[in-house]
């Protein structure tokens, strides 16, 4: 049913451009046009705009074309993110051509044309924009375009819908060569107002900023009032054949297969997970004709670029629940997609092609369950898995009123192996020191918890913070998710005396990110009294948070990582007291000591996984610590006779080193257990307590 919600609206706002320059306008109406996803998905489409400016060498008015950038995103690009050529030296390339032959080479005089020493470089689709005689031209990729374009007689379909308005070009690869084309194209066809280009996307132009971005939202509309009206009330791909499992069930599942298959994919890198349930997804998972359309590939070279032109299909029958069936046949599956996948290289590579990638899939479908993705991190799965979702919806209209056709496999793969953008993966930054790897943070909102938490987001890893206080919890998250982003933080409310909220909270890390590499123990409380008046409630309380809530989060630990089968470390925050006795602590240091064995008995049975198991003492933290508020800093202070404000430069002047030990001492321990700078030690202990010497461990 046709309905004005689903209709692109204008967001234009005139009294806000008003005065804006039409570099202004320009980025104002990227941003615009990439706050919807209808309109294109992340990194996807580019913009551009040509105006006079003042040439800093000459002084003289000369044209420049500004364009998003290589590796830009149109949603999120501000005024750097633009690169500026001189359209005199844009045109001037026309005679260094030599032919489809040499295309690429092209790239290599486009900073040749670099106007004001940009140092943005300009991407592939740059002569697509400069070579189009309009001022403003606006390239995207919305799935209602691109179900046309990838539609069997997509020519036809661009004429039924859009008459002489919209043009309609072939297949071809993104470069030079297309730029010419479209330029071609304009010439011939002056009244036209834009051009689709078959299984890629949508071209719209207009001399003024405004117009361009309202004609390209009335092109999308016109497509979407297409399909609408055409597919009513017809069963998308075919008709369900599967039932979707209930949200929770979903989830259980997906906790299950996710670190199984995160083991099988992360053997050239740590690999993270996402999760994908959304009614689109499910829509086709659950669907007759999605094992046939999901073969076919996907179309548009934004997708496959970043979902691998095809997905795998996981054999789960929801009706069934066969989930132990589907993990002792994953192996196999996932090794036939690697097969599969190696011998479609070999059929399309050429003499000078890159060296084969990392050949596992980067989507996952789940009939009845939904849609999982792994990538190098959080957001590269995130945006892969939006991507696929783009595929799908593209699969749903095209395969209603057409037949859907995948990008043809040899065309796929010299995208994929462009020797271009094999250039552009070569000049990624290396990745940081915990890229790829997961961490759980038990005592997460604590002090210690937040800075080790902060010190591994840091070196690029994924943080689960768990904490039994939901306010300090979701504070801590907060403060976190501010400076590092919401893709890489995840918080959970959990009592790690409780074996069902142990667990609960390893499935939450495994749907949300695939597994746990680091475990950091860090719960904590303390107590002070006299031996007599140490109560048995006092004492269990002591060894249930500190010895078995220890053994509880470890155990669910190991089971996790034996699944994925990739190692890990464990890092126990105990104590110095665990080492060197205290005065009326009695129950606190037992515990305490007892953890450190628990940790010596561990990397006992840890070590032939791969697993390590480490203890760092401190001493002392007070500064942000949970455990130093309310009762325990009275009786301290008390035990040593001084008040709160002496009690920590008493401890300060009692250590050898006469100084403060601080959390982000304790965090810088906790990452060298996690890190690889580690990797030859298990069962170790160091002491971060300025220095005492009945800790000595020797």
């Amino acid at each position: 049913m046709t309905t004005a919600s689903t209709r692109l609206v204008s967001l234009w706002d005139d009294a806000r451009a008003q005065g804006m320059s039409e570099p202004e306008k320009l980025l104002y109406r990227s941003n615009l046009l990439g706050s919807d996803k209808r309109v294109t998905n992340y990194g996807g489409g580019n913009t551009s705009c040509k105006c006079q400016e003042v040439d800093p060498l000459t002084g003289e008015a000369t044209e420049v074309l500004w364009v998003k950038g290589s590796g830009g995103d149109v949603g999120t690009i501000r005024m750097d993110g633009f690169a500026t050529l001189y359209m005199d030296k844009m045109r001037a390339l026309k005679g260094k051509y030599r032919g489809v032959a040499f295309e690429d080479e092209m790239v290599g005089y486009l900073p040749h044309c670099t106007f004001n020493l940009n140092p943005r470089a300009a991407s592939i689709d740059t002569p697509l924009h400069a070579y189009v005689p309009k001022a403003h031209v606006d390239h995207m990729h919305p799935d209602a375009i691109i179900a046309i374009a990838a539609s069997k007689n997509s020519k036809e379909l661009t004429a039924e819908i859009f008459g002489d308005e919209i043009g309609w070009l072939p297949w071809k690869k993104p470069g030079y060569e297309l730029g010419l084309w479209l330029e071609d194209f304009c010439l011939k066809n002056p009244d036209a107002k834009g051009v689709v280009l078959e299984s890629h996307g949508l071209f719209t132009w207009d001399d003024d900023a405004k117009a361009c971005y309202e004609l390209t939202l009335e092109i999308i509309n016109k497509a979407i009032a297409y399909f609408e009206e055409k597919t009513a009330g017809v069963p998308a791909f075919g008709g369900a054949i599967h039932k979707s499992l209930a949200p929770a069930a979903r989830r259980e599942v997906a906790a299950r297969l996710m670190p199984a298959i995160r083991g099988f994919v992360s053997g050239q890198q740590h690999m993270v997970g996402n999760f994908e349930d959304s009614e689109t997804v499910l829509d086709f998972v659950n669907a007759k004709d999605m094992p046939a359309l999901a073969a076919l590939g996907t179309s548009c070279p934004d997708h496959f670029l970043r979902t691998k032109i095809r997905p795998l299909v996981i054999d789960f029958d929801p009706a069934q629940n066969n989930i132990d069936a589907v993990l002792d046949g994953l192996e196999a599956q996932i090794a036939a997609y690697r097969e599969d996948y190696a011998a479609y290289y070999e059929r399309c590579k050429h003499d000078d092609s890159p060296a084969l990638r990392d050949p596992n899939a980067v989507v996952y479908l789940v009939p009845g369950v939904g849609m999982i993705t792994f990538a190098k991190d959080k957001a590269t799965a995130r945006i892969s898995g939006e991507f696929y979702v783009n595929a799908i919806n593209v699969m749903r209209g095209a395969s209603s009123v057409s037949d859907y056709v995948g990008l043809p496999e040899q065309e796929a793969f010299d995208i994929e192996y462009w020797l271009l953008e094999e250039a552009k993966l070569q000049r990624m930054p290396k990745p940081k020191s915990l890229a790829g790897r997961v961490a759980m943070v038990t005592g997460g909102a604590g002090g210690i918890g937040t800075a080790t938490a902060e010190r591994y987001l840091a070196e690029g890893a994924c943080v689960v913070l768990a904490d039994i206080s939901a306010d300090s919890l979701s504070a801590t998250r907060d403060a976190l998710t501010a400076s590092y982003g919401h893709d890489v933080i995840r918080s959970v409310i959990m009592d790690v005396t409780d074996e069902s909220a142990v667990a609960a909270a390893y499935a939450e890390a495994s749907v949300e990110f695939g597994g746990v590499d680091i475990l950091v123990s860090n719960a904590g409380i303390a107590s002070s009294a006299p031996v007599e008046e140490t109560t048995l409630a006092l004492w269990n309380r002591n060894m249930e948070i500190l010895s078995t809530g220890y053994f509880l989060v470890s155990r669910e630990a190991f089971k996790l990582m034996r699944v994925q089968g990739m190692g890990g470390s464990i890092v126990f925050v105990a104590s110095k007291n665990g080492l060197a006795a205290s005065p009326n602590a009695s129950a606190y240091c037992t515990a305490k000591a007892s953890e450190i064995h628990l940790a010596r008995c561990l990397a006992l049975e840890g070590a032939e996984a791969g697993i390590r198991v480490n203890v760092v003492n401190p001493d002392a933290v007070l500064r942000g610590s949970k455990i130093w508020e309310g009762e325990w800093l009275d009786q301290r202070a008390s035990t040593y006779g001084t008040d709160k404000a002496g009690l920590e430069e008493m401890y300060r002047n009692r250590s050898m080193l006469k100084r403060s030990v601080l959390p982000e001492d304790i965090a810088e321990a906790a990452y060298f257990f996690a890190s690889e700078k580690s990797a030859k030690s298990t069962g170790n202990i160091l002491n971060v307590d300025a220095g005492n010497v009945q800790a000595f461990t020797r």
